[in-house]
């Protein structure tokens, strides 16, 4: 499947815009979201939405860098692993083998954010010296020159990927099948690392049954997910009213041993001590 002019400036100027929506906090900087735009623009909506999921999964837990480390940047399977999974399924290489190949793009884009980051760090003190100064047209320009660095850099990157794409192909089929079909088994282990991750962090003992409830209803009994989502919510329904119990059953009795505490300091208080004891 080829490219034409057309669609390559399109998923140049979603990708710059999903790039630099990260610093405005509308978390248009995921791969769910880029690869649906990716597919609507290649007209393969399924495809690019299954990318875009199996890319989430593993970004569940790779996705919160731990310490000072930086993780890799959703831009790598979201626009670079949509375009693969695309145009390349043809040659046999399915979302699991192009999450797997995207993620040195992935890589390599995060790179370029710490450098923008870094390159931009002194604007602050810049922006607050203009200010004193009422230079407020070069302040404005100054203060979202992050903003518009990271829309012309993800512009270009969504350019260079989709061009790119025949070298991509030549890259691909460059690789041997054996090689094609261990890259998928490696790509689909990497959602479940990514949200074994997350609930290593997440989980606690109470909640355990009710993940071994959802692996059953997943594995055994093959239900599908809106109806995993309802046995979900009756769970968190019972939880929600237990709790609610428990706390107006506490409430009661912190009210009663009130009460009758009260009841037995006023009774002191009423004693007759005209006898002097």
């Amino acid at each position: 499947m080829d490219i034409s002019i057309t669609q390559a400036l399109f998923i140049a100027l979603i990708t710059g815009f999903c790039y630099a929506g990260q610093l405005l906090g509308i978390y248009s900087n995921r791969a769910l979201v880029m690869s649906f735009f990716v597919g609507v623009i290649l007209n393969d909506i399924p495809t690019a939405l299954t990318m875009g999921a199996i890319a989430e999964l593993a970004y569940m837990g790779f996705g919160v860098g731990a310490g000072g480390t930086v993780p890799p940047n959703p831009v790598g399977p979201g626009i670079v692993g949509t375009i693969m999974a695309i145009t390349m399924k043809d040659q046999g290489v399915t979302p699991e083998a192009a999450l797997a190949l995207s993620f040195p793009f992935a890589v390599l884009f995060q790179l370029v954010t710490t450098a923008l980051y870094t390159a931009f760090a002194g604007t602050t003190k810049n922006a607050q010296k203009l200010i004193k100064e009422d230079k407020f047209t070069k302040f404005n320009f100054l203060a979202n020159l992050t903003f518009l660095s990271f829309l012309v850099t993800g512009f270009i990157i969504g350019l260079f990927a989709a061009i790119s794409r025949p070298a991509l192909q030549a890259f691909v089929e460059a690789i041997p099948e054996w090689l094609i079909s261990g890259l998928t088994v490696a790509g689909g282990l990497i959602p479940a690392i990514g949200f074994a991750m997350i609930m290593s962090v997440m989980m606690e003992k109470k909640l355990i049954p009710y993940a071994l409830v959802g692996y059953i209803c997943v594995a055994y009994l093959e239900l599908p997910t809106m109806a995993i989502a309802l046995v979900g919510t009756v769970f968190a329904l019972i939880v929600y009213y237990n709790d609610n119990k428990e706390t107006a059953v506490a409430s009661a009795s912190e009210s009663k041993i009130a009460k009758e505490s009260f009841h037995d300091v006023t009774t002191i208080d009423e004693e007759d001590f005209s006898d002097g004891i």
